[in-house]
């Protein structure tokens, strides 16, 4: 009787089959120098890939949730850079948007906290009791290092976007409606002045009207002389007051000159602005801005629906934060409120001097060059804030915008009041963005441009600015 030896299995132990196809889930316990490894790669895959360390060796529904979270993080930042390149005005329209940079704080807010989460559950299946001395220290050292980088970037995602909420709340929190270009400009008056004086006797420093093309984003800046005086006015109430041009009154209880900085003396404390100028404060504008719109308008011709208020004490600040100015200074300026006493030279009351030169300038130097009035005329320093204006413009790079963001979101919270709305400024953006392409035209209402301080031909001007803004095409010469 013969006996048949049964065939020998050649089938695996399930354990042991298992911790060889699968080491991260079911790794060798009793293997210091595997569970290292394996810890290390866990902290490594949790870092680039949020989740996929629980889908493969922890929990599966909680990696499957992180996993879609990062891919819709990954699919909201990919669609951002799409959008940036090909529908710019859309990206200025959502960041633009109160409730869609809320919704964006809590999303940055909760995909942090759930990387948190998940690093914490990376620690736990590490099994760092079971891995060598050199994983067991180095292991969660790595894990907190990226922790804490992970963590970094999306507090500095979080705060550049709740400066951008809080800065449109607070700088375009009330404003009229949006109004299409006027002649395909969008312009702007823009004024400076120091705020700390008292706003009821404020009186403006600089007065500038900002023209920017609706298509191309060419800018020109007119500058109207402060000192400008019998300047008619726009339609409206100072028309009604003044039907030919503006003139100054002489009263020992409230009076005024005739120059276009008096404006808002006469407008908002020696008349009733309310009156005259009733939905003012509810467009987030003031009597005396509107009376300078009025005054702008019919002085250079042009339709001027939004003003913008820069704040001189504010306007150190900016500069601070774009991280200075370049300035080619052609006159030694001082620094100070100017003399004491009278005969003092600038020499006996100067805190400071600007040297002639080239200039790299903080934000209290800047503000003095663009003040300085001893020793230099009104049109000189005219023609010094439109070179600081400029000076600004070319420091908005995007580059470095993004690298002083909260710097220059926190000073334009303090330095700017405006009425422009908030639904125009995705245009506006847009239109920026094409304007640092092309250089800015500047007109000065100065003398030496042929507009005399005094008798001005205010028909001359508006031919000025008109062919600044519509320059004539020319006509090509016939064949032959």
């Amino acid at each position: 009787m013969s006996v048949t030896a049964a065939p020998r299995s050649t089938a695996r132990p399930r354990g042991r089959g298992l911790v060889e196809e699968r080491p991260l889930r079911h790794p060798d316990t009793s293997s210091p120098e595997v569970m290292g490894r394996r810890g290390w790669w866990l902290v490594v895959l949790n870092f680039v890939l949020p989740g996929s360390a629980q889908v493969l060796a922890g929990n599966r529904r909680l990696g499957r949730f992180g996993l879609g979270a990062t891919i819709v993080m990954w699919l909201l930042v990919l669609l951002t850079v799409l959008t940036a390149l090909m529908w710019r005005p859309l990206l200025f329209s959502a960041a633009s948007n109160w409730f869609v940079m809320l919704g964006l704080q809590v999303v940055i807010a909760f995909y942090a906290l759930l990387w948190i989460v998940l690093t914490i559950d990376t620690l736990r299946l590490v099994k760092l009791v079971r891995a060598g001395t050199v994983a067991r220290i180095g292991v969660p050292l790595l894990a907190i290092l990226l922790a804490v980088a992970s963590t970094t970037a999306s507090v500095w995602a979080f705060d550049r976007v709740n400066s951008v909420r809080e800065t449109l709340s607070t700088v375009f929190g009330s404003s009229g409606p949006s109004v299409p270009p006027s002649d395909g400009y969008y312009n702007i008056l823009l004024l400076g002045a120091d705020s700390g004086e008292g706003r009821d006797s404020m009186r403006f420093d600089s007065i500038s009207v900002v023209s920017v093309n609706a298509e191309t984003g060419a800018t020109t800046i007119t500058g109207i002389p402060r000192d400008m005086g019998h300047f008619p006015f726009a339609e409206g109430p100072m028309k009604d007051l003044y039907p030919d041009v503006h003139e100054g009154r002489i009263d020992a209880t409230c009076g005024w000159g005739s120059g276009v900085n008096q404006l808002q003396t006469e407008v908002e404390v020696c008349r009733d602005g309310n009156a005259l100028y009733p939905d003012a404060v509810a467009n987030g504008s003031t009597p005396g801005v509107e009376a300078t719109k009025d005054a702008a308008e019919g002085i250079l011709g042009i339709t001027i629906p939004y003003y913008v208020f820069i704040d001189m004490k504010g306007f150190a600040d900016l500069v601070d934060a774009l991280g200075g100015v370049d300035i080619n200074v052609v006159e030694r300026l001082p620094k100070g409120g100017g003399p004491q006493f009278e005969g003092q030279s600038a020499e006996d009351w100067a805190e400071g001097w600007i040297e002639a030169g080239q200039q790299h300038m903080d934000g209290d130097t800047a503000q003095w060059y663009a003040r300085s009035r001893y020793t230099t005329s009104d049109f000189d320093r005219m023609r010094r804030q439109r070179e600081l204006q400029q000076a600004i413009l070319a420091q908005m790079t995007p580059q470095n915008v993004l690298d002083r963001f909260s710097e220059i979101a926190d000073a334009g919270q303090v330095l700017v009041e405006t009425d422009i709305p908030a639904d125009l400024l995705p245009f506006l953006a847009d239109i920026a963005m094409k304007a640092k392409e092309q250089p800015v035209t500047t007109i000065e209402l100065t003398p030496e441009n042929g507009i005399p301080e005094r008798d001005t031909d205010f028909a001359y001007v508006r031919e000025l600015v008109q062919n600044a803004l519509h320059p004539a095409t020319p006509t090509p010469a016939p064949e032959g």
